[in-house]
């Protein structure tokens, strides 16, 4: 039999061969050795081999006792003695003899090297414009795989057919210098994408800059035209233009970083200052100035109350009005034997358990209520038999919530994560796939309908206006009609939209919204990266290991601050079949969580790095974190959490003028956000 397990970035398979314990314990002493058939493990992502960890006595004999093999949950998959690709990279696989306390583990390190399936087509884009002599248009590739998705990273190699009509650079610049046919080709892998042009001379002679405020805020998007004109002062609205800017830094500012972005027409200041946009086309140039002041979006902060929480690890959270009308939180655990807790917030100064409910489960991660309030989902890791479900719970008395009902059909991996709407539950399985039920009555929940992507690990769902958005690590973010019906989709027949790669490759939360400022539709996504690497502070390396203890005086272990890193990325989804990454909020020395928007606020949970309350009203560009977006950081702390004075928010949420956020060092925090006192000028 197997159990699978979810330990800090890896997953692990503990194999038992069927052994009794006592059994087990005297052939894991006879053991000397373990060893990989094969040695390493080399395969493209998607394909799936056999590996055997075999425990070994002095003579060469196979003794019958567990083995534990730990995979890097990002790079691969193993499971029923097969491996799967995941990403691609190189990586190590660890297989460990479980022996009894005391003994000395044996283990064995396994190469394992994912490889990318082979390069199937490449297409050529490009900004818009006509190539005119003079004139210069940057070109991209996007390299697809077999099975549709796109390869990240891909160096081109460029050419051109005719080098006298124009000219390529390495990064896919296109510059014509006289009239006649070219062809610009870009290549990978022996896979060509080609696009063709018909230079002329340029036809225009002047250029103007229209647009733009004379002062701004840092942080407020600025749209410019660049129009161009021919002698008789048409418009020739075909001219490919280049867009730069300059900055000049107000008197206080020496040696500033990077001032704004500038895509296309459209700038946004990171820095006060006065600045200048300039489009050039051929031998036509023109600029315009304005001034961009301090955003002075910075409010005050104050405590309200704590719902201390000292002998487990506090996770998710979620806050809601009860059907008697008093105010309720559910909070997750783990290190607490599978219980979740009840919590009375109606007055955040005098938060007060109310009841627990514990089931058969190592952590209790997620904690969702439906929007009707009329019932609770716990997800379940850990369970003993392995079929791990999700509970649902009956709030009709919400200080006081009764288990409804189990379900565990399909959902006998680890359930992570779970989204309630009023008649639907979305609860994932084993990071595999989500399966979709009806919860109309929740002592009698059914099966409906489930959506698995291919070659994917999801970790989070979430259901807006009948779209499922879902968080699938290197697979970015994947959009699913579940009933929206605009693709055809429906709960009982889903239907894939898009796919959406993000950088870096660890997709761990998404949510949506609606911009109340803009009539654009966002998702915020959010990276999950456990071990912190390439800054001076790296700081711990040990997700799954000494952190999880609490701090123990007379040895000095555990109390240990994971060493996290990550950042939100906010992608324009206007158009689901035409998304661009616009914006991010990046704190370079802390890991993002879960996410939280409303009311053109993010209620940022970020580990280490606290609780961070950002505003994101208007068009949104660049960098958040850089622009003086920040409203209010605060890393809670408490002397009498379970990792004493430590840092580590979960989830974050407002809930009726309050901020709510859970802390798994130290418990439920309720804090409220006033305006700054100014002085009057």
């Amino acid at each position: 039999m197997s159990k699978i397990h979810a330990i800090g970035p890896v997953a692990v398979l503990s194999i038992a061969l069927g052994t009794t314990p006592l059994v087990a314990q005297d052939a894991a002493s006879r053991v000397t050795r373990l060893e990989a058939r094969p040695a390493a493990v080399s395969l493209t992502a998607g394909e799936s081999v056999a590996l055997a960890v075999v425990a070994l006595d002095a003579r060469g004999d196979v003794m019958d006792v567990p083995v534990r093999v730990a995979v890097p949950r990002q790079a691969a998959r193993y499971q029923d003695g097969q491996v799967t690709g995941i990403t691609p990279g190189e990586y190590q696989i660890v297989a460990t003899l479980v022996v009894a306390a005391g003994g000395e583990p044996i283990s064995v390190i396994v190469p394992l090297t994912v490889r990318w399936p082979a390069v199937a087509d490449v297409t050529l884009d490009h900004e818009p414009g006509r190539l005119y002599v003079g004139t210069t248009i940057r070109h991209w590739g996007t390299a697809m795989l077999a099975n549709g998705s796109v390869r990240p990273d891909v160096e081109f190699a460029w050419q051109s057919s005719n080098p006298r009509v124009a000219t390529v650079d390495l990064f896919g610049n296109v510059s014509a210098h006289e009239a006649g046919e070219v062809t610009i080709a870009a290549s990978f892998q022996d896979v060509e994408g080609a696009v063709s042009y018909q230079v002329t001379p340029l036809p225009a002679t002047q250029l103007t800059i229209d647009g733009g405020l004379d002062e701004v805020r840092t942080g407020d998007v600025q749209t410019f035209a660049a129009v161009a004109r021919d002698a008789n002062g048409n418009v020739v609205d075909d001219v490919p233009i280049t867009w730069t800017h300059a900055y000049t830094p107000p008197g206080y500012i020496i040696a500033p970083s990077a001032p704004g972005q500038l895509d296309g027409g459209k700038f946004v200041a990171d820095l006060p200052g006065v600045y200048t946009v300039m489009a050039s086309a051929g031998p036509l140039s023109s600029r315009k100035s304005f001034r961009a002041v301090a955003r002075d979006a910075v409010e005050t902060l104050d405590v309200v109350g704590l719902g201390s929480q000292s002998r487990s690890r506090t996770t998710d959270f979620w806050v809601f009005e009860g059907l008697d009308g008093r105010d309720y939180a559910l909070t997750g655990s783990k290190v607490a034997d599978g219980h979740a807790f009840v919590w009375d917030v109606t007055d955040p100064s005098n938060i007060f358990k109310t009841d627990s409910i514990q089931v058969d489960a190592r952590a209790v991660n997620d904690v969702k209520v439906s929007p009707d309030s009329r019932y609770g989902t716990m997800t379940r890791e850990g369970a003993s038999n392995r079929r791990n479900g999700v509970v649902i719970l009956d709030l009709a008395d919400p200080a006081h919530p009764r288990i409804a009902s189990v379900y565990d059909e399909g959902l006998t991996g680890g359930v992570h994560n779970a989204f309630p709407t009023d008649d639907y539950l979305f609860a994932l399985s084993g990071g595999d796939k989500y399966v979709i039920i009806d919860v109309r009555d929740i002592y009698n929940p059914r099966f409906v309908s489930e959506y698995n992507h291919p070659d994917s690990r999801v970790h989070d769902v979430w259901v807006h206006d009948g779209i499922a958005y879902s968080a699938e690590w290197g697979s970015g973010v994947v959009v699913v009609d579940v009933g929206n019906g605009r693709w055809g989709g429906t709960i009982e027949n889903p239907v894939f939209v898009t796919n959406y790669p993000v950088p870096g490759g660890r997709t761990h939360a998404v949510f949506p919204y609606a911009s109340e400022s803009t009539d654009k539709f966002y998702l915020f996504i959010g990276d999950e990266i456990m071990s912190r690497r390439g800054l001076a502070n790296e700081g711990s390396h040990a997700p799954g290991g000494d952190y999880a203890r609490r701090y123990d005086p007379e040895t000095g272990g555990g109390g240990t601050l994971l060493s996290t890193q990550g950042y939100i990325q906010v992608i324009d989804f206007t158009d689901p079949e035409n998304p661009a990454m616009v914006a991010r909020y990046e704190v370079t020395e802390y890991g993002t969580h879960n996410i939280w928007v409303e009311d053109d606020r993010l209620y940022q949970a970020y580990y280490e790095g606290g609780l961070r309350v950002v505003d994101v009203s208007g068009e949104l560009m660049g960098n958040l974190y850089t622009q003086g977006r920040e409203i209010a950081v605060y890393r809670s702390a408490d002397p009498q959490g379970y990792v004493a004075n430590s840092t580590m928010v979960w989830s974050a949420m407002p809930h009726k003028g309050h901020v709510f956020f859970s802390d798994t060092n130290s418990g439920l925090w309720a804090v409220k956000l006033q305006p700054k006192t100014r002085p009057v000028m």
